[in-house]
């Protein structure tokens, strides 16, 4: 199956870490210096998506991958990379994910 993003779950999931994170619609218009806020609450009603300009900033002032913003139908990459990966690049890959685990709880 071709792989899509679900714009209604990526809005709520970036809805969900700005409310972890204490962030406003308006901090972020202010973060990526967006002419207007009503473009952040498009994103996060799921009417429409953030450019992947703005998504990698979104990323940074998140502090989470660009992955885990947007959702869509594929697999959980994760999981593929460990199941054909060898043993020394599957603790490579879950020592970076507990790595970007730790960041998300700071």
């Amino acid at each position: 199956m071709y792989p899509v993003i679900n714009t209604k779950e990526t809005g709520n999931r970036i809805r969900k870490i700005m409310k972890i994170r204490g962030l406003s619609a308006k901090d972020v218009q202010r973060y990526l210096n967006l002419s207007c806020v009503q473009s952040v609450y498009h994103w996060l009603d799921g009417s429409s998506m953030p450019t992947i300009d703005n998504l990698y900033a979104l990323s940074a002032l998140l502090y989470v991958p660009i992955d885990e913003l947007v959702c869509g139908n594929r697999t959980d990459m994760f999981f593929t990379y460990c199941n054909y990966g060898g043993t020394d690049q599957m603790h490579r890959i879950i020592a970076y994910y507990e790595r970007i685990k730790n960041m998300k709880a700071a």
